[in-house]
């Protein structure tokens, strides 16, 4: 199974998780340190210390977003419902965009 090296906050993890979703791949969601000096599992697993990093089923990672889709294209091909999590994910963020300009709105009065 796949292995995904990541943390909610960086952007490059999202994209990448989005696209395995669409793909309809089945992978695992390993949490990495915000702090990289406490990032020895992630080294110790891939030699790297940055996130994304996929693991390969033979073991081999793969770092970064753009060596990362690139696999993901060669190898899967998109599912049916692949535009569905799209869209779903479009109207998510929109929906969380909304919600940060009506905090900040609040927030300022």
């Amino acid at each position: 199974m796949l292995e995904l090296f990541q943390t909610e906050w960086c952007p490059a993890s999202r994209r990448v998780r989005q696209r395995l979703t669409e793909l309809g791949v089945d992978y695992v969601i390993r949490q990495v340190p915000a702090d990289k000096r406490k990032r020895s599992a992630l080294v110790a697993a891939t030699g790297v210390d940055a996130v994304p990093v996929l693991v390969l089923e033979d073991g081999t990672p793969l770092a970064g977003e753009e060596r990362i889709l690139a696999h993901l294209s060669e190898r899967y091909l998109e599912s049916r419902g692949a535009w569905m999590h799209r869209a779903r994910a479009e109207k998510s963020r929109r929906r969380y965009l909304e919600e940060e300009c009506e905090c900040s709105r609040l927030a300022t009065r």
